[in-house]
């Protein structure tokens, strides 16, 4: 017998198991009453770490394991999901790498790293996320996690930025698919801005990052996941793509 047979709603969270925004956004759907699915592909240790501690305070947690760039792995991630919860409410997609280098460093085979994590690895999981969506009768709520930079790239992440700028096409293209086959299904993307910098990121490159936006201070995982949520529950909103960035996209000055 699954788990939400109460009714409850289902979120799988990929990219979860880090303590990283993905998993910022599963404890801030399981404190909405969410059973979560907790994603990881190589942090076993902290994925269970975070189950136990959503169990410790009466959330329904289980961890999962994928490598999303692999379909075979993410058809049988969907899978285990719905038969240890009976269904999928919602996806939100942070399973991601960003690696810098150089351009004249930069090969074929980095393009296609972050090309496959990155691209194809959120290509397959909406896919398969939303092939269950379409047949629940109440649908669901896909969001993808991009990059507010895509828009304004800067130097060292070619191929990142290559693989997120995908995204929001994905997002819109999946908007229209899913909703021609059930309306209820719906696909949104935030487009994060500095809300989790590195911590060994040089100071006078985080102080540049922070300058940059309007709101002239960092934000937090916390943030992306309040949009995550604000997305996954408001009825009548799709196809779009949401900045949380502090206006760093639209700031007038450069940093």
């Amino acid at each position: 017998m699954s788990e939400a047979t109460d009714g409850r709603r289902v979120a799988l969270i990929t990219g979860a198991g880090r303590r990283r925004v993905g998993n910022v956004v599963a404890r801030a759907f399981a404190r909405r009453g969410y059973a979560v699915a907790i994603h990881y592909r190589g942090s076993a240790a902290e994925a269970k770490e975070t189950v136990e501690e959503l169990r410790a305070v009466g959330c329904s947690a289980w961890p999962v394991q994928a490598d999303v760039a692999v379909e075979a792995d993410v058809v049988r991630m969907v899978r285990a999901v719905q038969e240890q919860f009976g269904r999928i409410d919602v996806l939100v997609t942070a399973a991601a790498i960003w690696q810098p280098t150089p351009l004249e460093e930069l090969t074929a085979d980095d393009l296609l790293r972050h090309l496959s994590v990155n691209t194809v690895g959120t290509f397959l999981c909406c896919l398969y996320v939303g092939r269950v969506m379409v047949q629940q009768p109440e649908g669901g709520a896909i969001i993808t996690i991009g990059d507010w930079a895509i828009e304004r790239p800067y130097r060292n992440y070619a191929a990142y930025f290559a693989s997120k700028g995908a995204i929001p096409t994905l997002t819109r293209m999946f908007a229209v698919e899913f909703a021609a086959r059930n309306p209820r299904v719906r696909v949104n993307c935030i487009l994060p801005g500095p809300v989790m910098l590195p911590s060994d990121l040089d100071p006078g490159e985080r102080a540049e990052a922070i300058a940059g936006t309007l709101l002239r201070r960092e934000g937090t995982p916390e943030h992306v996941a309040e949009a995550a949520v604000f997305l996954a529950e408001h009825g009548y909103i799709t196809g779009v793509c949401l900045p949380v960035d502090g206006g760093r996209t639209i700031a007038p000055f450069s940093a």
